[in-house]
């Protein structure tokens, strides 16, 4: 399921910008070492993150699953590593991304950032381009369409291998309604 989506989008607009949402996972979805397969227990319920790079029209270009503990930080240098960033100019996403490290890797692929800083840091957000900013909500969207899909949106699947097929597979068809 993964190779079809990854056919699927290699005509990508590569402006893209990212973000990470929770997925609750179902009380049967997890046995075993639930940290091997993407699943963290928190306050709320075992759950599992999906972290997801959308292109600049909002179509899904690639994801990583985390369990629901991990910080967005944490996991996006291997998001940013998924994508080929040689026709990319910014990478834009929200404050849960805000690092110097992050945006240290983003330089080093040759791309600048639009990540605002926190309003506990000392940095001013000078760099920021507003207007372009308010494209996020791209991914916000994507994020609503990729959870219409009830398997999507809850976890059933005990394996992360299998719901990460599951997941590729909903991205594919969402590619194939354009």
């Amino acid at each position: 399921m993964i190779a079809l989506f990854t056919l699927l989008i290699k005509d990508a607009d590569l402006e893209w910008v990212f973000d990470g949402t929770h997925i609750k996972a179902h009380q049967h979805s997890s046995s075993g070492n639930e940290n091997l397969q993407s699943i963290s227990k928190s306050v709320a319920g075992r759950a599992t993150k999906i972290h997801l790079a959308v292109d600049a029209h909002g179509n899904l270009i690639t994801f990583i699953l985390s369990d629901g503990t991990t910080h967005d930080v944490k996991v996006a240098p291997d998001l940013v590593d998924k994508v080929n960033l040689s026709d990319t100019e910014v990478v834009c996403a929200d404050k849960g991304y805000d690092s110097d490290a992050l945006r240290a890797h983003i330089e080093q692929s040759g791309t600048h950032d639009n990540i605002p800083r926190k309003r506990n840091t000392q940095s001013s957000n000078d760099h920021m381009d507003w207007d372009l900013y308010k494209a996020r909500h791209l991914v916000e969207n994507a994020f609503v369409k990729l959870k219409q899909y009830r398997a999507v949106a809850t976890r059933f699947d005990k394996l992360k291998q299998s719901y990460e097929n599951t997941v590729a597979l909903a991205c594919a068809y969402i590619w194939l309604k354009l």
